[in-house]
């Protein structure tokens, strides 16, 4: 049988590991549509390569680009954000949410809202509106299935399982490109030093994160919104080899361990043929080889992103959505050059603290429009952050 689906964020990594698992079975998928940023050529190539029917970047400006690089096709081409939400509103089998940032939630509250299939890769989907969304996904049936390579692994090992026998969640980390630096170090890292990851291959701006633990930090707040467990469930450690991507403890001492290479493809793959596994085109671990896998307790002091990560979880109401539009700001300060690796932290952290007492994030009402309402504000109190912070270190 063929199925339809679309790609959000097909230009991403997310989006250009799925692309390559469709790619090698394409006569089983018909590929309504492509959307992407500002590299056109790139989402041209694979609009034409898999023959979509629709290709969409979410920059007006790059429309006429895009026009003339499928101007021997077929394809319609669109732009803008209202493009990006009708592809979600678009009767497809099968959704991938691979945008970064908060942009992903429209249009993956769109595919919810119709009861389809969305396989979230948008960690900001479940951090800013995560009550809203798992609500919208129970009222319209909507299948809502986790990218990832944690929240899969989670997800994998309760296959079969009762939530109530569950006593814990580990989410593993890497510890991303400073993991062993001297703490003392840290304020120094330089953009090419956080954009290069020891083990996974990822854009630079979840790689930046990786390092700082924010993305961490995201899939802390992702799993408790998930599946539903008591933030002090979930816990985290630090694992190098990356080859643990989750475990599950339950209540008879047991745990399950997810184990597999560090390739998104397994669990996009998973997400993509779901309810079945199919053959994916990963590495199989040779264990002997591997020899061993290490861990250790994720250092306070050096990530600091995991207790504000906390806060938003005890806090809850609009919290996630401040936390998570404070930490893009401070990101994009961070690299234009005109923040520290280090001051990022201090900035969500001082976002959170304005507008806890100054805007009642904690019980506010949850729509979609509160919600993309707080994220204009923090982006807002996080540029004034920036300022305060630079003026006083001047």
């Amino acid at each position: 049988m063929v199925r339809s689906v679309s790609i959000l964020g097909a230009t991403g990594s997310i989006g250009q590991s799925t692309i390559d698992l469709i790619a090698r079975d394409l006569p089983s998928y018909d590929v309504h549509a492509l959307t992407g940023g500002r590299n056109v050529a790139q989402l041209a190539h694979d609009a034409i390569a898999l023959n979509a029917d629709v290709a969409v970047t979410c920059f007006d400006e790059c429309y006429q680009d895009l026009k003339d690089h499928l101007s021997a096709t077929s394809i319609t081409v669109q732009s803008g954000a209202a493009a990006i939400a009708e592809v979600g509103m678009r009767q497809t089998d099968w959704v991938m949410s691979g945008i970064i940032g908060s942009a992903g939630l429209v249009p993956g509250m769109e595919v919810l809202k119709r009861g389809g299939t969305l396989a979230l890769a948008n960690k900001e989907t479940l951090v800013t509106a995560g009550p809203l969304v798992m609500e919208e996904a129970r009222r319209s049936g909507a299948t809502l299935l986790p990218v990832d390579s944690e929240h899969s692994a989670v997800f994998q090992a309760l296959v079969g399982e009762d939530m109530a026998a569950v006593e814990r969640v580990i989410i593993t980390a890497s510890g991303g490109a400073f993991r062993d630096w001297p703490i003392a170090d840290l304020p120094k890292a330089t953009l090419a030093q956080a954009s290069s990851h020891p083990n996974w291959d990822m854009g630079q701006r979840i790689t930046i994160d990786s390092a700082s633990m924010f993305n961490k930090a995201l899939e802390l707040i992702e799993t408790k919104e998930f599946f539903g467990v008591d933030p002090a469930q979930i816990e985290t450690i630090i694992h190098p080899e990356s080859m643990i991507h989750a475990l599950v403890g339950f209540n008879d001492g047991a745990l399950m361990a997810h184990v597999g290479p560090p390739d998104m493809r397994h669990a996009i793959g998973y997400a993509l043929n779901w309810p079945e596994r199919k053959t994916l085109p990963v590495e199989r671990l040779d264990l002997a080889k591997l020899g061993q896998l290490t861990f250790r307790a994720p250092d306070d002091a050096r990530y600091p992103a995991l207790a504000l990560a906390r806060r938003v979880m005890e806090q809850g109401g609009l919290t996630g959505a401040a936390f998570n539009a404070a930490k893009e700001r401070a990101l994009d300060h961070f690299i234009a050059g005109d923040l520290r690796f280090t001051d990022m932290a201090r900035v969500v952290e001082a976002v959170l603290d304005n507008m806890s007492s100054r805007d009642g994030l904690e019980n506010a009402t949850m729509t979609l429009d509160t919600v993309l309402e707080i994220d204009h504000l923090a982006r807002i109190r996080a540029d004034e952050a920036v300022l305060a912070l630079n003026t006083k270190d001047a």
